[in-house]
C-alpha cells in the first residue's frame, strides 16, 4: 500500500514540475531598454494576452493530475475492499496443543485431526504357572477425524490400530440443537460407566477399575443427552442393539434391544467452594439378550481372564452357556474434585438370565471401586485430566506436573454361576485389587505412567484352591494431539 501512495506523490510532483517549466519557458526574455515605437506596442499587446490564458492551462492540467490522483486512490480502495473480502472467505488454519484443525472464519464449518497413541509395558512378577507373557504393547492408536457442519450437525470416526487388530471404536452423527437436547446415532459409549465415560486419556491408571468389566464398552443405537438447569443436570437415554459386559457391539443378530439411561448433577456447579466439583449419577440398563456372545469375560488390569462361562470351539446346548432373557445393570456413582485432589468412586450390578441344556438361571454379579488422586505440584485436579501450570523444560527449570494415585476395588461372581455355568478349576468366584502408580505430565500432551497392581482371588485354580496372586507392573508413555 505504501509504494502506491509514494507513486500518486511521484505523479502529482511530476505534474507541478511541468507546469513549472512551462511557465518558465514561456516568460519573454529580458531586452535592453529601447524608445516605444508604434511598431513595438502592437506586440506588447500580444504578450500582454498572452499571460492571460496561461491560469487556465495550468488549471487543466492540475484538474486532469487531480482526476489521475482520485482514479488511484479509487483503485487503491477497490483492492483493499478485496483483500479484506477474501480475508473474510479464507478458511482458518489452526495447529495448537488441541490438534489439528480447518474451519470457515465464522466457525459454521469445521474439521478436526486429534488422536492418541499410548506405548505400554506389562510384566507380572509371580507367573509361576507361565500363563502370561510380558510384553510391550501399542495399546491404542487412534487417529480422530471429527468436524461440525452448519453449526449444528457434527461427526467423529475413531479407529484404533492398538494391540495387535484394527478396530472401529467411534463412529457417529450429532444433532445439536440445543445444549438440552441433543441427538446422538451411531457407535459410541453407552451412558452407563463412570470411569468408561472418562476418556482413555485421561483415566489415572494405565487400565481401568474391576467395576468396568461389567458395563458396555461401545455399542450401536441413537440417543438423546443434554445439560438441564443451568448445566447442573446431565441426562442422556438411548437403545441400542446390547453389548455383553465389558465388550462390544458393531451388529445385532436377536431382534432383542437394550435401553440405556443416565442421570448425572453437580449441584453446587455454579456455587463457590469445596464441594462445587461434586458430582453424583446414577445409571442403568435394562434389555433381552440371547446367545453365547451376549456374555462377557471378566479380567484383571494386566488384561489376564479371571472368569469366563463355559464355551467351547464347537457348541453346542450342552457345553456352552448362553445369554437366555431380562439383562439389566444398576450403576450408583460419583466423583469429587477440589484443588489438587480427586476422588472417585461407583459400584456397578449386572444381572443377566443365563442357559444350559435345559436349565436357567439369573446371576448376579456386581463391583465396586474408589479411587484418589492427588497432584504434588499443585495444578487444578478434573475429571478431565490434569494441565501442567509449568511444562517440562529443562532449560528453564521446570518438571510438568506430578500425581500421585492409589485405589481399592472389589469384584464377585454369583456363587451360582458354579460349577454348571463356569469351570471352577478356571474361573475364580472373586477378586480383589489394590494399586498404586504415579503419574508424570511432562505437558499437556505428553504423559508418563508407572503403576503397580496387585489383585488376588478365590478360586480359580486347577488344584480347587485360589488362583496365585497378580502383580503387575505397568507403564505408558501416552502421546496426545
Amino acid at each position: 500500500m505504501n509504494h502506491l501512495r509514494w507513486s500518486v506523490l511521484g505523479l502529482a510532483l511530476v505534474g507541478i514540475l511541468d507546469v513549472s517549466v512551462a511557465s518558465a519557458t514561456e516568460q519573454p526574455a529580458p531586452t535592453p531598454h529601447r524608445p516605444t515605437t508604434e511598431v513595438q506596442k502592437k506586440p506588447r499587446a500580444l504578450s500582454a494576452a498572452t499571460p492571460a490564458a496561461q491560469p487556465s492551462a495550468e488549471a487543466a492540467k492540475l484538474e486532469e493530475l487531480e482526476q489521475k490522483v482520485l482514479i488511484l486512490q479509487r483503485r487503491t480502495e477497490i483492492s483493499e475492499e478485496d483483500a479484506a473480502k477474501k480475508k473474510l472467505e479464507a478458511p482458518v488454519v489452526t495447529a495448537s496443543d488441541k490438534g489439528f484443525a480447518l474451519a470457515s472464519p465464522d466457525k459454521a464449518f469445521e474439521l478436526k485431526l486429534r488422536g492418541y497413541a499410548q506405548a505400554d509395558s506389562r510384566f507380572v512378577a509371580n507367573d509361576t504357572n507361565g500363563t502370561f507373557s510380558d510384553t510391550f504393547l501399542l495399546r491404542r492408536v487412534r487417529p480422530i477425524l471429527e468436524g461440525t457442519l452448519y453449526k449444528t450437525y457434527g461427526f467423529r470416526v475413531m479407529p484404533d490400530f492398538g494391540s495387535g487388530a484394527t478396530l472401529l471404536q467411534d463412529a457417529y452423527i450429532d444433532l445439536n440443537f440445543l445444549p438440552e437436547l441433543k441427538f446422538r446415532a451411531g457407535k459410541f459409549k453407552g451412558p452407563v460407566g463412570l470411569e468408561r465415560l472418562q476418556s482413555g486419556t485421561d483415566i489415572r491408571f494405565v487400565e481401568r477399575g474391576l467395576p468396568t468389566n461389567l458395563v458396555p464398552n461401545r455399542d450401536l443405537g441413537v440417543q438423546v443427552s443434554g445439560d438441564l438447569f443451568d448445566n447442573t443436570l446431565g441426562y442422556a437415554v438411548g437403545v441400542f442393539n446390547g453389548a455383553p459386559d465389558g465388550g462390544n457391539s458393531d451388529l445385532d443378530v436377536t431382534d432383542g434391544k437394550e435401553f440405556e439411561g443416565r442421570l448425572f448433577a453437580t449441584p453446587l456447579r455454579n456455587h463457590f467452594g469445596p464441594f462445587q466439583n461434586l458430582g453424583v449419577g446414577f445409571a442403568a440398563t435394562a434389555g433381552d439378550t440371547k446367545g453365547s456372545a451376549d456374555l462377557g469375560k471378566l479380567k484383571t488390569q494386566a488384561q489376564q481372564t479371571f472368569f469366563s462361562y463355559l464355551s467351547s470351539s464347537t457348541p453346542t446346548p450342552v457345553n456352552t452357556a448362553a445369554a437366555n432373557g431380562l439383562h439389566y445393570r444398576l450403576a450408583p456413582q460419583a466423583n469429587w474434585y477440589y484443588k489438587q485432589f480427586g476422588l472417585l468412586g461407583e459400584y456397578v450390578v449386572s444381572s443377566q438370565e443365563v442357559k444350559i441344556d435345559t436349565t436357567k438361571k439369573t446371576l448376579s454379579n456386581d463391583a465396586w471401586q474408589v479411587l484418589g488422586s492427588w497432584i504434588i505440584t499443585g495444578e487444578e485436579n478434573s475429571f478431565k485430566g490434569v494441565t501442567p501450570s509449568a511444562p517440562f523444560d529443562l532449560s528453564k527449570g521446570t518438571w510438568g506436573a506430578w500425581e500421585l494415585v492409589g485405589r481399592y476395588g472389589q469384584l464377585d461372581v454369583d456363587n451360582d454361576a458354579f460349577p454348571l455355568f463356569a469351570d471352577p478349576a478356571k474361573s475364580a468366584t472373586a477378586a480383589q485389587s489394590w494399586g498404586v502408580g504415579l503419574n508424570w505430565y511432562l505437558n499437556k500432551n505428553l504423559r508418563l505412567e508407572a503403576d503397580y497392581e496387585q489383585t488376588s482371588f478365590d478360586g480359580g485354580a486347577k488344584s480347587g484352591g485360589n488362583r496365585p496372586d497378580e502383580q503387575a507392573f505397568l507403564t505408558r508413555l501416552q502421546l496426545g494431539w
